[in-house]
């Protein structure tokens, strides 16, 4: 969608949809929620995974920027090269960050 925003037309047409100011609002966002959950497998086990939150949309959002941001400039990050994922490059930094900041990382099960 990004990309194609970037097309004239496209963007004429997206650009008259939503104006500044009409988003949700604060009431709605309060009432929004998400879980996400996550298997994994890997040396003979599968785990299940959950990450919730509050407003994905706008509040969590925020909140993941500005802490991912934070934990660059701030943490002391464990040495890594080349293009990698955000959970390689910032680790339990990040996860204490969020987790402060209300976004929950947990174990659901191992198998």
């Amino acid at each position: 969608l990004a990309a194609a925003a970037q097309v004239g037309p496209v963007r004429r047409l997206l650009s008259g949809r939503l104006k500044p100011g009409d988003g949700p609002s604060a009431q709605k966002r309060a009432r929004s929620w998400f879980t996400v959950r996550f298997v994994g497998e890997g040396g003979g086990q599968r785990v299940y995974t959950e990450v919730s939150g509050g407003d994905p949309g706008y509040d969590e959002t925020a909140k993941m920027l500005a802490e991912g941001a934070l934990c660059l400039a701030l943490d002391d990050l464990p040495p890594s090269s080349g293009q990698v994922t955000t959970a390689v490059a910032m680790g339990d930094a990040l996860i204490e960050r969020l987790d402060a900041a209300g976004i929950r990382f947990r174990v659901a099960a191992t198998r």
